[in-house]
């Protein structure tokens, strides 16, 4: 299977969010979740999810604490807050109107 080199722009908020929506995360799994929910298919960079995770902090829709991991080690541990949750929704519904779209203009068989 091919890989694309990017994500449709704009998704990967959606991702972030929704892995989150599933249980809190540290950055480095939050991309590996990604890539194993996709059968490998998507893989985000650390150049792209690491500015992407700082951007939804900022915004609100995540928040971030220091935890010691299983293995002993300090990560930086993501997780969903309620607008964030609200703001997965919104993505959510505009994802499923341009997929929508998308699929219908790829099925056409008449001019």
């Amino acid at each position: 299977m091919t890989r694309p080199s990017n994500l449709v722009q704009g998704t990967l908020d959606l991702l972030i969010l929704k892995i989150l929506d599933l249980e809190p995360r540290s950055g480095w799994a939050i991309g590996q979740r990604i890539r194993q929910a996709s059968n490998d298919a998507l893989q985000v960079s650390d150049g792209s999810l690491y500015p992407a995770l700082h951007k939804l902090e900022q915004q609100g829709w995540i928040a971030a604490e220091w935890r010691v991991t299983e293995n002993n080690r300090r990560a930086k541990v993501y997780a969903l807050t309620p607008p964030g949750r609200r703001r997965l929704e919104e993505e959510r519904a505009s994802w499923e109107r341009l997929s929508g779209a998308i699929t219908h203009v790829v099925r056409l068989t008449e001019a």
